[in-house]
């Protein structure tokens, strides 16, 4: 399906679906503005930020380089005195910039076009057969931004629900397009907290065909826990995120639709 306002990228003719990689933020322990974080402790009161253990998480874990646009985006989504129309153009911006990247990685196929001087240019297209799926009710508020890069693209759903008390994740609906065993999915949630209910939303998908390695999630915010329990559930799954840290902003869905 022809998506719009991609970066183009080599072909990798090695792999099956070739895809670009993800650069990964700047992760020198000496900056403190590490997009990457992980707790060293568990105690809230003494967390130490870090830089994400590549080696812990894997390749898996793919993060957008941080630049002071992104970091702004991340900050006024965090801040509590931030009004409901910033924070919904703010993260509006933040989503559009993860599905860009996303996008990056489905498979593409080169193609030669002739122009309108009539000159043939080389280039890439990219190749039938994706879908995006956003677990309800926060995920929702990533479809539109994947709908402006990809006008024509199908989305499926899944209503998961968490038990406060055991944080057991529950399916209560789930609608894909009939061959979604067939396509590429792009995973809609835009924060990764214990991971549980993303990690029910795989099974979802792999019980309709779907298999983990043509999974992409996207996401705004990451627990290093979160991020982590779902890589280990499924090691072929592709997890692209903005930042790794161990407060997520869990407001988020309840801010975006104006429920707080």
């Amino acid at each position: 399906m022809p998506c719009h306002n991609q970066q183009l990228n080599n072909v990798n003719s090695g792999q099956e679906h070739p895809m670009k990689q993800v650069r990964f933020a700047n992760s020198s322990s000496s900056s403190s503005s590490s997009v990457a974080a992980v707790v060293s402790n568990s105690e809230a009161a003494d967390v130490s930020i870090q830089s994400v253990n590549q080696d812990v998480l894997g390749p898996q874990l793919k993060l957008l380089p941080l630049n002071d646009q992104i970091r702004e985006l991340q900050t006024i989504i965090r801040d509590k005195t931030t009004s409901r129309g910033d924070f919904v153009f703010c993260a509006d911006r933040l989503i559009r910039l993860v599905v860009e990247e996303g996008l990056n990685q489905l498979p593409y196929s080169e193609c030669t076009v002739t122009t309108p001087t009539g000159y043939k240019y080389e280039g890439v297209k990219f190749e039938r057969g994706n879908c995006g799926v956003s677990i309800m009710r926060s995920g929702e508020a990533m479809e539109q931004g994947l709908r402006d890069c990809c006008r024509s693209i199908r989305i499926g759903k899944i209503l998961i629900q968490s038990d406060e008390e055991t944080q057991k994740a529950k399916v209560y609906y789930a609608k894909f397009p009939p061959d979604v065993y067939r396509r590429k999915v792009l995973l809609m949630y835009p924060i990764l907290s214990t991971g549980n209910t993303v990690i029910e939303a795989v099974r979802v998908l792999i019980e309709h065909g779907v298999q983990p390695r043509h999974i992409i999630l996207l996401s705004l915010f990451s627990t290093p826990h979160g991020a982590k329990s779902i890589i280990q559930e499924f090691p072929d799954i592709t997890i692209l995120t903005t930042e790794v840290h161990p407060v997520a902003p869990t407001h988020f869905g309840q801010r975006y639709f104006g429920t707080d």
